[in-house]
């Protein structure tokens, strides 16, 4: 039988090598089949049985996942059996405050991007400039320049920021930014960062037209630096956003594929955009795939995890602190992370999931099943899961200051509370 997940971080785990997105997505985020997983379950004697299947009960809920998760405290999750060419080390050294380190890196940022979007109508500049008010904590730019500079000292260049690292932590906020105009709108939204939204003031039409205007002046900013893969890789970042937005508009009935969907949809929407800029970065430096694909995986990973946080802000922290409404995704139809979870413990959530908490009292009944639940518990540790193999991943460069506050911000990921 398998265990609860409440039970499962006080129990003792052997090493199997598999990371909770590899076992829904594999490990280039894409769609993995259960069987293709290779799932085995661990006995209360450490003896190795065949993995069983309760009928109703997702496959994430099993022990193989709770032996994964039970590792949480070890800052490197697993062995990697095979040989790497990069270093495997973690720093000892007091961890580097991510956002004093990238201070300097991001000074101006906002003022470059609104001199890329610099246009003579006067309306449509102050649609393109709303949101770059220079309030934000440019969480994705600040991530993108330490991971550039963490690949270039580990790639024996001075740590320098390279000009077109620089302009992909431009890029990375400005399709953040039309994406969240683009979501505004589609959601019907009237707040945004504790601000009125952009389709709220301007109207949808115009705010559509402005999200596309920003992704274009994203597109040649890109066409600027001149080099294909880097192109390309960003340019999966936009597929996905769409994807990613048309799945959020879907459900699923069977409950292994609702979780798997939610995952997959969670990567597209938030992870790829935050995976691939820092793969961008790490291309323009070094031509080692390798290297590539350690800064992939640590953006995938800390994506996710800050996509479960805010999942679970959504349930636990106020309007005020959220700069939106709380509750606001179940309003919006969505089974999140602490839902889902919940309706382990309460089977009545499944027919709300299905019709979107579209009946009165719907949004109340759920938002009290998820808090007399430990959705919200493991949600969280679901997200300690994802920033782990982001520092596993991360900690297999050189030692930098930016590699450790690569580090550190996992933490801040995990604590922060808007």
């Amino acid at each position: 039988m398998a265990i609860p997940w409440r039970q499962c971080w006080r129990r003792n785990a052997g090493s199997t090598g598999i990371s909770l997105l590899e076992l829904f997505c594999g490990t280039n985020g894409r769609p993995m089949s259960i069987a293709a997983s290779s799932i085995r379950r661990t006995d209360t004697l450490g003896g190795v049985a065949n993995q069983e299947q309760i009928p109703g009960r997702p496959v994430f809920l099993n022990s193989v996942t709770s032996n994964i998760l039970s590792r949480h405290k070890s800052p490197l999750l697993y062995y990697t059996p095979r040989a790497c060419c990069c270093r495997r080390i973690h720093s000892d050294a007091k961890l580097k405050e991510p956002f004093t380190l990238a201070q300097n890196d991001l000074k101006n940022i906002y003022e470059d991007i609104k001199k890329e979007l610099f246009v003579s109508t006067t309306e449509l500049k102050s649609l393109c400039d709303y949101y770059f008010d220079g309030k934000g904590k440019a969480f994705r730019p600040m991530i993108v320049v330490l991971m550039a500079r963490a690949c270039n000292i580990h790639s024996n260049r001075a740590g320098e920021l390279l000009p077109a690292q620089r302009s992909i932590a431009m890029i990375s906020e400005m399709i953040h930014t039309a994406s969240l105009v683009h979501d505004d709108v589609i959601d019907g939204s009237d707040k945004r960062r504790g601000k009125t939204t952009i389709n709220e003031m301007w109207g949808e039409k115009k705010a559509i037209l402005a999200g596309d205007f920003i992704l274009s002046v994203a597109s040649m900013a890109l066409a600027r630096i001149g080099n294909n893969t880097v192109v390309s890789v960003l340019a999966q970042v936009i597929e996905d956003l769409v994807r990613g937005e048309f799945m959020q508009l879907g459900s699923k009935e069977n409950e292994n594929e609702r979780f798997k969907h939610y995952l997959e949809k969670t990567f597209k929407k938030t992870a790829s955009l935050i995976a691939n800029s820092c793969k961008a970065v790490s291309i323009l430096v070094n031509s080692d795939p390798e290297v590539h694909e350690i800064a992939f995986q640590y953006g995938r990973n800390v994506g996710i995890a800050f996509q479960l946080v805010d999942d679970v802000l959504d349930f636990t922290s106020s309007a005020n602190h959220l700069g939106k409404p709380s509750a606001a995704d179940l309003r919006l139809g969505l089974a999140t992370g602490p839902v889902l979870f919940a309706c382990q413990q309460f089977p009545e959530l499944h027919a709300m999931i299905m019709r979107r908490f579209s009946t009165s009292g719907d949004v109340d009944r759920a938002w009290q099943y998820v808090m007399e639940s430990d959705g919200v518990k493991q949600t969280n540790y679901l997200a300690q899961h994802y920033c782990q193999e982001a520092i596993r991943q991360i900690s297999r460069l050189q030692p930098s200051p930016e590699r450790d506050a690569l580090i550190r911000l996992t933490e801040l990921v995990l604590t922060r509370d808007k």
